[in-house]
């Protein structure tokens, strides 16, 4: 995420490394809220709490999206172009890294 806003704001201008790293920002929180909501229970008699806080955590990770968006467009001003990039890169990456570690 730092060399996409670095790249950025040479390539480019500040206003769009800002931009990037709202984006990058967007798609980060509330992966991590998920995660916290996903692994706050383990085994197996917690069956039923694992699987509705995985619920919860997914269901907030979507709103929570949502209202990140609309602030990043609505308050912060920010270039759509360079949000949905930084976002989609930033979402792909975990994909990739999830890939990797399954693979070993």
């Amino acid at each position: 995420m730092t060399l996409l806003v670095i790249i950025s704001a040479w390539a480019m201008s500040v206003e769009v490394a800002k931009s990037a790293a709202i984006g990058a920002f967007i798609s980060i929180l509330p992966n991590a809220i998920f995660a916290l909501f996903a692994f706050r229970y383990s085994g197996a008699s917690k069956n039923e709490l694992v699987v509705r806080s995985f619920s919860q955590g997914a269901k907030l990770r979507l709103v929570l999206a949502v209202i990140l968006f609309v602030v990043a467009f609505k308050f912060l001003h920010a270039i759509p172009e360079a949000v949905f990039a930084a976002f989609a890169v930033t979402t792909v990456s975990y994909w990739l890294a999830m890939f990797r570690q399954q693979k070993r």
